[in-house]
C-alpha cells in the first residue's frame, strides 16, 4: 500500500490494507480535500504494472449515478422535464413511463426484451430499439427493480436525443472527472484487468434461474465474462449502466462536487419500498440509493462503490479489479473516525 493518509484516518488505511485485492484503490475527500488516497497491487493479472492513482477499472453499477447526472443536468437547463413521458423526447418509446421513473428504477424495464449476444453491447441503436418496443413488466411507478443493464441505454438515449451528443461524449465534456465510457486509446492504456475472486463468482452473482435478477443481468450475454469484460471491444463500447471505467479519485471527486453544490443533488427520495432486483427495502433517489444513516451513493457488483457521507463532509470511493464481495468496503466503513 502507498499513498496519502491523514493521521486521523490511519485506521481506515489499515482496514484497506487488511485484505489486499491484488489491485485496488481508496480515496476519501473531506470537504473536497484528500484525507486518504491509497492504492495497492497491480493493474494486470501478470502483476507487472503497479496500480497508480490514475489507474482506471470497470466499476459496474457504481457508474449509474454518472449517467443519471447527465439527465439531471439537462433537466436543470430546462431541456428535460423529469415528469414528462420518455416518449416526449423519444417518440418511438412505447412504455408509459416518465423520465423520473426511469431515474428511480420504477419504469418497469429491468431487462432487455430480446435475447442478444455479447456483440450487441457494441450496437447502441439495436439495444435502444429493443427498449423502445418493449412492454413494461409492471405499471411504471408502482414498484422498483434496479434496471441493471438497461438503465444506461434508457437514460443515455434521452441524453443523445435531447442534447445531440452521445452519452460518452456528454459525460466527458460536461463532467470532466477521471472516469469515462467508450474509452479512448489513452484511457485504454490505463485500464486494469478484471479477475474473479474465485471461479464461481459469475454463478454466485447470477441470480436464481428465471428470476428477475438473472434476466436483468444475463442479456445481452457477457456482462460477467472476463473474455468480454477485458476486451477492447467492451471498453470502447458505451454501456452506461455498468461499464464506467474510473479511478477511485475520479469517483470521489464526483461525489464531492455534489456535496459542495457544484453539481445538482441526486439524493432526493423518489421511491421507498421493496426493490425486486436488490431484494430488500430500498430508498431510491435520482440514480442513487439513500441509506437510513443518511449516506447515499451506489455500489457495483464485484465490490466497488462510491458514496457521500454528508454528516461528516466525506466523499468516498473504493475500486477494485478483483471481483468479489463488499467485505473490504464494510471494514473501511467500520473504521471511519
Amino acid at each position: 500500500m502507498n499513498g496519502h493518509i491523514a493521521p486521523e484516518f490511519r485506521a481506515v488505511a489499515e482496514a484497506f490494507a487488511t485484505d489486499p485485492r491484488g489491485g485496488s484503490a481508496l480515496t476519501i475527500l473531506r470537504d473536497g480535500e484528500p484525507v486518504v488516497e491509497v492504492v495497492e497491487g497491480w493493474s494486470d493479472a501478470a502483476r507487472t504494472r503497479p496500480w497508480q492513482t490514475d489507474t482506471l477499472v470497470q466499476v459496474y453499477s457504481t457508474g449509474k449515478p454518472v449517467i443519471a447526472m447527465a439527465v439531471v443536468l439537462l433537466a436543470g437547463r430546462g431541456l428535460i422535464d423529469l415528469d414528462a413521458p420518455v416518449s416526449a423526447y423519444w417518440p418511438s418509446f412505447r412504455t408509459p413511463a416518465s423520465v423520473r421513473q426511469v431515474l428511480s428504477h420504477t419504469a418497469g424495464l429491468p431487462a432487455f426484451p430480446v435475447p442478444r449476444p455479447a456483440s450487441a453491447f457494441g450496437d447502441w441503436d439495436l439495444l435502444c430499439g429493443d427498449l423502445a418496443a418493449a412492454q413494461p413488466e409492471w405499471e411504471p411507478g408502482t414498484m422498483a427493480g434496479e434496471h441493471a443493464l438497461t438503465y444506461g441505454h434508457l437514460l443515455g438515449e434521452l441524453v443523445r436525443r435531447v442534447d445531440g451528443r452521445d452519452p460518452a461524449r456528454f459525460v466527458a465534456d460536461e463532467l470532466g472527472f477521471d472516469f469515462a465510457f467508450a474509452l479512448s486509446d489513452g484511457d485504454l492504456a490505463r485500464c486494469a484487468e478484471l479477475e474473479f475472486d474465485a471461479p464461481d463468482w459469475p454463478a454466485r452473482n447470477g441470480g436464481e434461474p428465471g428470476s428477475l435478477k438473472s434476466r436483468a443481468i444475463g442479456n445481452p450475454a457477457g456482462a460477467r465474462d472476463l473474455t468480454v469484460l477485458n476486451s477492447v471491444e467492451w471498453r470502447r463500447a458505451a454501456v452506461p449502466a455498468v461499464n464506467l471505467h474510473a479511478s477511485a479519485t475520479g469517483v470521489a471527486r464526483f461525489y464531492a462536487a455534489m456535496l459542495d453544490g457544484s453539481l445538482p443533488p441526486l439524493a432526493v427520495p423518489q421511491y421507498v419500498g421493496p426493490d425486486l432486483f436488490v431484494g430488500r427495502e430500498t430508498t431510491w433517489g435520482l440514480g442513487v440509493q439513500i441509506e437510513p444513516d443518511g449516506t447515499w451513493g451506489h455500489g457495483g457488483t464485484g465490490g466497488s462503490a462510491g458514496y457521500a457521507d454528508p454528516a461528516r463532509g466525506l466523499a468516498i470511493a473504493y475500486v477494485t479489479r478483483r471481483l468479489g464481495d463488499f467485505a473490504a468496503l464494510d471494514r473501511i466503513d467500520a473504521a471511519m473516525p
